[in-house]
């Protein structure tokens, strides 16, 4: 009997021992990632949303979409890494080859300066360099159904990725079109797509950008077949121009 219980007792030291260890490897790792963050200097969104306009920033973000690489340039939508709010970045400066890496879920260190244009709220004159951080926690689409053609509350969610539901498409163009190639109807195919929609009560355009989902993509197409009347639910991100003006990803007809 004993010997039972020293067997027993050393059992329970190798497994507290190795519980320890786990432990300690996962204290270890979590304080290499924290230490990995604030290796990086960068503002918070909430320093980077009170800083002055034409002053040079720097944030900490993970790529959400890009618009197409073009001239050493990328347009970039996304998610401030602390998960405060979005960022348009215009035209950063970017290699061919970097542009393969800044895709969907990179994590990326910008330097720049906060820029308005027509109201869009950016950040331009950009460069980056890629980090090894993971967005452990992306921000969820923000359903503003509810401020629908309202700009006023809109705003405080200016480049978020977004949905709204339930929409009526109306007619766009002086014939009565669901959609126009360009703004005002002089485009072709490829072009930028503008469409209206409403609530019942207001009405918004909205855009397909085409350097963002061009004329090969699920929503190009979607919008191309719409019918005034559809009821439709959208995905995209708060672009501003004049007003709200969002880039549309996502277009389902009910």
């Amino acid at each position: 009997m004993k010997a039972m219980k020293k067997v027993l007792s050393l059992a329970v030291v190798a497994a507290m021992a190795l519980s320890v260890f786990a432990c300690a490897a996962d204290t270890a790792a979590e304080t290499e990632e924290t230490q990995a963050a604030v290796d990086y200097e960068y503002m918070s969104y909430a320093e980077y949303d009170a800083a002055a306009l034409d002053t040079e920033v720097t944030v900490l973000c993970t790529v959400m979409a890009t618009q197409s690489w073009w001239e050493d340039q990328i347009t970039v939508y996304a998610q401030a890494f602390d998960g405060d709010g979005a960022y348009f970045i215009y035209n950063m400066a970017c290699s061919e080859e970097d542009s393969e890496g800044v895709a969907e879920g990179a994590t990326i260190l910008v330097t720049g300066y906060k820029s308005e244009w027509e109201g869009e709220i950016e950040i331009t004159d950009a460069t980056f360099e890629f980090t090894d951080l993971v967005q452990e926690n992306p921000m969820e689409p923000v359903d503003l159904t509810a401020d629908f053609g309202n700009d006023d509350a809109l705003i405080a969610n200016q480049n978020r990725n977004f949905t709204m539901t339930g929409l009526t498409v109306e007619a766009s163009g002086d014939n009565g079109e669901a959609f126009l190639y360009s703004w005002d109807g002089s485009g072709s195919q490829g072009d930028d797509l503008y469409f209206t929609v409403s609530n019942g009560e207001t009405t918004m355009t909205f855009t397909v950008e085409s350097y963002l989902t061009g004329a090969d993509t699920d929503v190009y197409q979607a919008v191309e077949a719409l019918n005034v009347g559809d009821t439709i639910d959208v995905s995209g991100f708060l672009y501003w121009y004049q007003g709200a003006n969002p880039h549309i990803t996502g277009v389902t007809v009910n």
